[in-house]
């Protein structure tokens, strides 16, 4: 069963998903429903001995374009409806091994290349208001499958994150003529404390009201609103800069860092949203090497976030690791870890 609720206190739509319940949790690697079907084996959710990658309808939805009729009746205060959308899974590699950090630039400009077909195609769907593309990484983070993976869901109404950005967006812009984004890019240049990566096309840095230690928010420095909208040369740099800071996040502690990634797009309700700025924000949940930042009572009963770092610390930290550049990578067939050493047997 999945439903929307209204949250009349919040005003924002909740999902019901109850059949999630019965999901696949962390199945051994012989029984990874991600894999590669082998003759003569198991068959997985791939249907093939070998692929690129491969999008897919997820078995276990929150949301679906022919959806059950809701469990119960809404009231005028509480509305009930039906949870329209689709959620699909993006597997980055037949490899089981590694991470998006590990694989080569020209899979993840393939990859960037596969969100933006599926944010175009998805969003011109009658009763699609928005398009978000994330990864989940790592136990920590709630991930039930290890293999390397993203999604990406079409939802009915525009979520709250995204909404707020627009509406502060659009007031922006009314008030001064400007973009949001954009001044706050030429506000990080200029600063210089928080800056963790930049590129002709792109600039990382952990923001000065940055929420989790070290949150990295990854933006256009053209003003673009959809994946789709990318130049080649900007999809270009997306690849290197995405593989540079993911090369950072692993070496920061010394192993494979947890994350969300988080790409924010353009609303594609038909809305005013043209104030609106891609970028893509990362959340990894480590403070410390072993201790964990956790929603407790300010963060999930009040919604007011307490960081335990300064950005300008942690920024530094992350701009020392190498790669200082996202022009050092090479556009290699080869695997690489973290380390930068190729994977034999790639």
């Amino acid at each position: 069963m999945s439903e929307l609720r209204w949250h009349p206190l919040r005003r924002e739509w909740v999902i019901t998903a109850t059949h999630r319940q019965d999901r696949t949790f962390l199945p051994p690697p012989g029984h990874c429903p991600l894999c590669p079907t082998q003759p003569g084996a198991e068959p997985t959710e791939i249907d093939r001995p070998d692929f690129d990658i491969v999008v897919f309808e997820n078995r276990f939805p929150s949301l679906s374009e022919r959806p059950p009729r809701p469990a119960v009746e809404g009231t005028d205060l509480t509305p009930v409806a039906s949870a329209f959308g689709r959620c699909e899974v993006v597997v980055y590699t037949p490899r089981h091994d590694i991470t998006l950090a590990e694989v080569d630039v020209r899979r993840i400009r393939h990859l960037i290349g596969v969100w933006a077909d599926r944010t175009r195609e998805l969003g011109a769907v009658e009763g699609v208001a928005y398009v978000y593309v994330f990864e989940n990484k790592g136990e920590s983070i709630g991930v039930t499958l290890h293999h390397p993976h993203g999604q990406i869901y079409a939802y009915p109404a525009v979520p709250p994150v995204p909404a707020q950005e627009s509406a502060a967006a659009r007031e922006h812009r009314d008030q001064t003529g400007g973009c949001l984004w954009c001044g706050l890019m030429e506000q990080e240049e200029r600063d210089g404390r928080r800056l963790v990566l930049r590129s002709e096309h792109w600039q990382a840095v952990v923001p000065s009201y940055a929420r989790w230690p070290y949150e990295v928010h990854l933006t256009a420095r053209r003003h673009a609103g959809w994946l789709h909208e990318l130049t080649p040369s900007e999809v270009e740099d997306l690849a290197r800069t995405l593989k540079a800071l993911l090369l950072k996040y692993d070496r920061l502690f010394g192993f494979s860092l947890p994350y969300v990634m988080a790409v924010h797009q353009r609303p594609t309700d038909g809305g005013d949203h043209d104030a609106y700025h891609l970028h893509i924000e990362f959340y990894p949940p480590n403070r410390t090497e072993r201790k964990l930042k956790y929603l407790a009572g300010s963060e999930a009963g009040a919604g007011a976030f307490i960081n335990d770092t300064l950005p300008e610390e942690t920024a530094a930290r992350l701009r020392e690791l190498p790669p200082q550049d996202a022009a050092e990578l090479v556009d290699a067939d080869e695997l690489v870890d973290p380390e930068g050493r190729p994977l034999v047997g790639a």
